[in-house]
């Protein structure tokens, strides 16, 4: 048995969690998630807790899914309630990012401005033209959009110019020595 997955998710105050045929749905003030059960996961609401149970005789990879399926609806309730974010930084000069509506545009040295459409439930905040905050209730979708974003410009290991995550290290290399015999 999983010991993530014996730990129950505490259900936050202002989210609603509904369990219905192995589909779950998590209502908070950030937003609506869904997500269905595998096979032999099962997921009850006790004492304002979901409890989260695996069935070995309903599924031979049950306590696989165990631990992942608590940690995916903890995520869910979070997700609702506060919400995730991950932040991003532009290296370079002249490289610029800015925000219209749900399209965030970048200048990030080609020939032309690159215009990402965001998607439904994320959001995307520009600070100092240089600092992007990509914030939503999945924290999956989140994950992605700034790894998309990351993707359009990664850093370069010489003078460290494009898109990096604000937490990230980039191992510099040492360029040409001049005058090396």
């Amino acid at each position: 048995m999983s010991r993530v997955g014996k730990v129950p998710v505490k259900i936050l105050a202002g989210v609603k969690v509904d369990i219905k045929d192995g589909l779950v749905k998590v209502e908070g003030p950030k937003g609506k998630l869904s997500h269905q059960l595998p096979k032999g996961v099962l997921a009850k609401i006790e004492d304002g807790s979901v409890i989260v149970s695996g069935d070995l005789a309903a599924a031979n990879n049950a306590p696989a899914l165990h631990g992942l399926s608590r940690t995916l609806i903890h995520n869910m309730v979070h997700g609702t309630h506060t919400g995730f974010t991950r932040d991003l930084d532009i290296v370079g000069v002249g490289y610029r990012a800015a925000v219209k509506g749900s399209v965030l545009s970048l200048t990030i040295g080609y020939s032309h401005p690159i215009d990402f459409e965001l998607p439904t439930g994320i959001a995307a905040k520009v600070e100092g033209n240089t600092h992007i905050v990509v914030s939503g209730a999945d924290k999956m979708l989140v994950g992605m959009v700034a790894a998309k974003i990351r993707s359009f410009k990664e850093p370069e290991p010489y003078q460290g110019k494009g898109i990096k995550y604000t937490d990230e290290h980039i191992i510099r290399k040492q360029g040409k020595a001049a005058g090396a015999k």
